[in-house]
């Protein structure tokens, strides 16, 4: 799987991260202080979620200080839905109940131990079938309030 993953600073849980996902045999495109550019947080949510709006990277993870300045910003985005999760049972119900495609984390509150299990449950949980109802009207909600744009 292609994912994009920026963050507003290089740590070492971003390190960890990036080394977890590789591990799992998947292509991370990485943005920000991650490839050596300074960019703001609300610059780096843009870029990703950008990056999951066109469909060039099916998933994406964030960071930054607390997570929620990089999920305001990606959640800007129409198409993405970016959940800010702290433990792998909000991971789980983010992938199972609403289809989230941007997985943003604290660098804050955030161990390597959790983040481990974080991107377990977020990589091995489906989608329930039941919630597709729930998503759509997600989707009808952005189209009826938000301005399209061509990214």
């Amino acid at each position: 799987m292609k994912i994009a993953l920026g963050s507003d600073q290089k740590t070492n849980l971003t390190d960890f991260v990036v080394e977890e996902l590789k591990k799992l045999g998947h292509e991370v495109e990485l943005f920000g202080p991650l490839v050596g550019e300074h960019l703001q947080w609300v610059d780096i949510g843009r870029m990703v979620a950008e990056k999951i709006a066109r469909q060039d990277c099916e998933q994406g993870i964030l960071f930054c200080w607390t997570g929620t300045g990089v999920s305001i910003a990606a959640n800007k985005i129409p198409g993405v839905r970016a959940a800010l999760c702290f433990d792998a049972e909000t991971a789980r119900g983010a992938r199972k109940w609403n289809d989230a495609n941007i997985l943003v984390i604290s660098l804050r509150l955030t161990s390597e131990p959790v983040a481990k299990e974080i991107l377990e449950s977020w990589f091995t949980t489906e989608v329930d079938e039941s919630e597709k109802s729930n998503i759509e009207k997600i989707s009808e909600i952005e189209k009826r309030y938000c301005f399209r744009i061509n990214l």
